[in-house]
């Protein structure tokens, strides 16, 4: 059973490409049977099963895929072949693309990006300008927020926080819980 479909006549241009507002058919979760959700570029973007959901003018496109319970609000985008799934949250103005994945019950909400091959998962939390990318991990209940880059193969796990003008690269292993910053008091 379907549980949106597409409304041809609501649409919305997207580099390019042509982005289609969707309607519940019927209720679940916190949607109610007839509420209009965010765009979506295909039915290949949002899974028919469910709690999955597409919230105001949140937009998935490309080969991006958003399933399970996983939500994505706000003013948000998934894009490329990104995966959003599980319970995860990605809201605000946060945009998720490339090979990234957002699962478990992880957030990525305000103005952060998360792209390339970045897997963020468990409990983590990225927020506000924070940027993770290449392969990098944020894992468990880590926090990484402010203008916070965590790039190349870097992990952050535990409830570690890496905030501020921080950039953790390469190899690097932050856990427990550590804290990485750009600021330093007496």
């Amino acid at each position: 059973m379907q549980k949106y479909k597409i409304i041809p006549s609501l649409t919305k241009e997207w580099f390019g490409g042509r982005l289609y507002r969707i309607r519940a058919l019927v209720s679940f979760g916190d949607v109610k049977r007839g509420d209009l959700g965010g765009y979506i570029q295909s039915e290949k973007n949002l899974s028919q099963d469910g709690n999955a959901w597409v919230y105001n003018d949140a937009q998935v496109s490309g080969n991006a895929r958003v399933s399970g319970n996983a939500r994505v609000s706000g003013n948000a985008r998934v894009s490329g072949n990104a995966r959003v799934y599980d319970n995860a949250l990605v809201s605000g103005r946060a945009w998720v693309f490339g090979n990234a994945r957002v699962s478990d019950n992880a957030r990525v909400y305000g103005n952060a990006q998360v792209f390339g091959g970045a897997q963020i998962c468990g409990c983590a939390q990225v927020c506000e300008n924070a940027q993770v990318y290449d392969n990098a991990l944020i894992a468990d209940d880590a926090l990484v927020s402010g203008n916070a880059f965590v790039r190349d193969d870097a992990w952050v796990s535990g409830d570690a926080l890496v905030f501020g003008d921080a950039l953790m690269c390469g190899d690097a292993r932050v856990s427990g819980n550590a804290r990485v910053s750009d600021y330093f008091s007496d």
